[in-house]
């Protein structure tokens, strides 16, 4: 049953609900909901509590149901209970990296995602930000060559008269920062993407920022800029041979995170992210996708893992009308293209990864018949 009644809404009642702004002409409470607990509430849910955030999914307790008798008017008052249990769609979390993210976010400690390529750390940080409601700022590092980067970046543009002007133009960070440091309510999440990419005499600017001193060189007026408590800083990185144009942390570095280690998704938890993102596709060819994927993986032979984005990659192609639904030789030829070409090599020829990968494709395809 998709619609609640009035009998499942007695005073006292909790249920979980997200609201947003109550743009009725006149009316006392600030906070509107239709749904409680994922089903339609038979009369508007209205809140006037001051700890519920727009957008950002909460327990609520029922205390009055105005007009029950009244089929078209009333509404139902709840006032907030609690925060909402943590969950984070479309990525899988190990149980106790889950556990560990929850209380480092709510300390305001810095995290460091460290894991192999494609295995969901950009998506964990977005979804983060979206569970939350906080602001969130995605940042390359791989852009950074000077330490002033970070913040602010020189554009060289033509003047009305043709003349060159350089300007300095603010980064994200610097953006954001100044942005919740005039607005005590606004919470961001600030991504450090490929952490690891920038230069350590670059990335060094950054270690005030991430200690307790809390602030940063403002390059374009002078001075330090104090970084609020509610601006939460997220870095990721890919270590390993396998990876160029990378510079190792030092100890130093490390010490300013709280490290979390992520991986790839088991098989049957990759099926289900696979399976919510492409309804249209049967089961059996999403299966048989991530069945080939987590082979490659395992491979002792193959240094670099498989993306998820691999995977998906696949599921898109096959879901797509003009690949049929996914026959054997669609599926072969399409993981051919999606797994083999992030590899060096040719995938005719054994000696390179490609064609240790297509090999493992093979034979895994060939067991799964």
């Amino acid at each position: 049953m998709n619609r609640l009644t009035l009998d499942d809404l007695a005073p006292g009642r909790t249920f979980e609900t997200s609201f947003f702004a109550n743009d009725a002409p006149g009316s006392r409470f600030r906070w509107r909901a239709t749904q409680l607990d994922g089903r339609r509430a038979p009369k508007v849910v209205l809140s006037d509590d001051a700890r519920i955030q727009e957008g950002v999914p909460c327990v609520v307790r029922v205390v009055h149901v105005g007009k029950p008798e009244s089929a078209t008017h009333g509404h139902v008052e709840v006032v907030w209970d609690r925060a909402a249990s943590f969950r984070v769609e479309g990525v899988w979390l190990d149980p106790s990296v889950a556990r560990k993210l929850e209380v480092l976010l709510d300390s305001g400690l810095n995290i460091l995602l460290d894991g192999p390529q494609g295995c969901g750390k950009t998506t964990l940080a977005r979804a983060v930000a979206t569970q939350l409601g906080m602001d969130f700022v995605f940042f390359n590092c791989g852009a950074v060559v000077e330490a002033s980067d970070f913040f602010a970046t020189i554009q060289v543009r033509a003047s009305e008269s043709g003349a060159p002007v350089t300007d300095f133009v603010k980064t994200e960070i610097l953006e954001a920062i100044e942005r919740a440091s005039s607005d005590a309510s606004r919470r961001v999440l600030v991504f450090l993407d490929e952490l690891n990419r920038c230069p350590e005499p670059a990335r060094n600017a950054l270690m005030p920022a991430l200690d307790s001193t809390r602030r940063v060189f403002h390059p374009i007026e002078n001075r330090f800029l104090a970084i609020p408590d509610h601006v939460q800083f997220v870095a990721a990185i890919n270590r390993g041979r396998q990876f160029s144009a990378t510079f190792g942390l030092d100890a130093a570095q490390l010490d300013r995170f709280a490290p979390l280690r992520m991986t790839y998704p088991p098989p049957e938890e990759e099926v289900k992210i696979l399976r919510r993102r492409h309804p249209s596709l049967a089961a059996k060819v999403v299966e048989r996708v991530v069945v080939v994927a987590d082979a490659v993986r395992r491979s002792p032979e193959i240094a670099t893992g498989l993306s998820v984005r691999a995977t998906d990659e696949a599921c898109v192609y096959l879901a797509h009308p003009r690949f049929g639904g996914g026959t054997d030789d669609q599926i072969r030829d399409v993981l051919r293209t999606s797994f083999c070409l992030r590899f060096d090599g040719d995938a005719d020829d054994v000696t390179t990864d490609a064609g240790a990968v297509w090999t493992i494709v093979e034979q895994t395809l060939r067991q799964a018949e």
